[in-house]
């Protein structure tokens, strides 16, 4: 039998979801990393325990693709061991557009799959011909420059790094290229730490950049979008791309039906963080709004509620969003029913997902619409599926490339009451 460390040459026939391609060898399907698809690699076996499936990694390009580039990262290029791979950049050896294309291609095919939507090019399906836009700015920077925050791991000998692609194993680093010249400014590179497991770096829009060694007590930053500043824990979740607040903004308001928008209604934004999402759909719906945001973590939503201040029908509720749906159920009155078949629900749960209990528990509380932000394709197939068995379609679709030279990306769904 083929054991781990063993070469052999693999022609590429697609992309996954999760950044590896699909090989076949010997009828055995192989997921192996930094490939393109249309190549022939040479690669390293890691995995053969599944009797389904084998992991590789790409060991040299053989007959490589049109849209291989030299890595961005010479610390996770192809050209090193593998083990010694830093992990966080695994498409910065395709070209830009072309990790665009992929990230598309993964996102119409678990529609397609999952959820019985055909949202390719050309199809009837009303969020059809969807593709993957880059954020302002990005093109022209080779889609480097835009993180404003990293972690760094720290390993045994105090040498700061993100860990190796796969592994628990560290890989120091001098630069992180996907990291803000702020953020790179601000990063000890060089330095050894000891007695902490992590040191973050963080370049926040108003005021300096800062360090967070190991587990420190947060302390309050502010991030502004637009003419709006937000307060946060400076621990606490924002999106990493510098563009990404503002451009998820845009989006959500776009993704709003609005002759279904009922400012009265009990509209809500679950997994609401400090109230960004919440921000823009009362930006959009008026000054009237009524909207309640869930969150689980108490301190952003203690931050949610000052962020939310300026409408007074805003408030900031602090529970497990499967747990709040629940108890919203068995509390609501005949009106509050009413109001919330008539609300507009946003919600941007993590990479998981919503999942079964939340979803049903939207159905049959049957508000007119659901604008959907999702971090992970397949989640987001399976969830619109969820919604399609309560009656939901899926209306309206966009995607955006918030993380170039990673396989993610996110998405803006639409939907509505068939």
């Amino acid at each position: 039998m083929t054991s781990p460390g063993t070469e052999i040459e693999l022609p590429v026939d697609r992309i996954a979801h999760g950044g590896v391609a699909v090989a076949r060898h010997e009828g055995r399907v192989v997921f192996v990393a930094d490939a393109i698809p249309g190549e022939v690699v040479r690669a390293r076996l890691t995995d053969t325990r599944k009797k389904s499936f084998w992991r590789a990694d790409t060991v040299e390009a053989l007959q490589p693709s049109e849209h291989r580039r030299p890595h961005v990262w010479q610390a996770a290029s192809v050209e090193r061991d593998p083990a010694e791979r830093a992990g966080g950049a695994e498409f910065g050896h395709i070209a830009l557009a072309h990790q665009r294309e992929l990230k598309r291609r993964v996102l119409v095919e678990a529609l397609a799959r999952m959820a019985q939507a055909d949202v390719e090019a050309g199809s009837e399906h009303p969020a059809a011909g969807v593709t993957v836009q880059s954020l302002p700015g990005d093109d022209a920077a080779n889609g480097l420059g835009w993180r404003t925050r990293i972690r760094m791991h720290v390993a045994p000998d105090g040498a700061l790094g993100p860990m190796a692609a796969r592994s628990h194993r560290v890989v120091p680093v001098d630069e992180v290229p996907l990291a803000s010249p702020a953020v790179q400014s601000a990063t000890p590179f060089g330095e050894t730490f000891s007695g902490v497991p992590t040191v973050d770096v963080l370049a926040p829009t108003v005021g300096e950049p800062r360090l967070i060694v190991g587990e420190q007590a947060p302390s309050l930053i502010r991030e502004r979008v637009g003419e709006r500043e937000f307060r946060l824990d400076d621990s606490g979740f924002w999106q990493v791309h510098r563009e990404a607040p503002a451009a998820l903004t845009r989006a959500v308001q776009r993704a709003i039906v609005p002759d279904l928008v009922d400012p009265r209604a009990l509209n809500l934004d679950l997994y609401g963080g400090v109230g960004l999402l919440a921000a823009a759909f009362a930006d959009a719906a008026g000054p009237d709004t009524v909207i309640t945001t869930v969150e689980a973590d108490a301190r952003a939503t203690d931050h949610a509620a000052e962020n939310l201040a300026e409408w007074l029908g805003a408030q900031a509720e602090t529970g497990r969003v499967d747990r709040w749906l629940r108890s919203l159920e068995q509390s609501a009155s005949a009106s509050d029913r009413a109001r919330l078949r008539a609300a507009t629900v946003v919600l941007d749960p993590p990479r998981s997902g919503a999942g079964r209990d939340v979803m049903d528990a939207l159905g049959r509380l049957a508000p007119a619409q659901l604008v959907y932000v999702a971090c992970d394709p397949v989640a987001l197939a399976r969830d619109v599926a969820l919604a399609a068995g309560h009656g939901y379609a899926l209306a309206r679709l966009e995607a955006f490339d918030l993380f170039p030279h990673t396989h993610h990306l996110e998405a803006v769904a639409t939907l509505v009451r068939a």
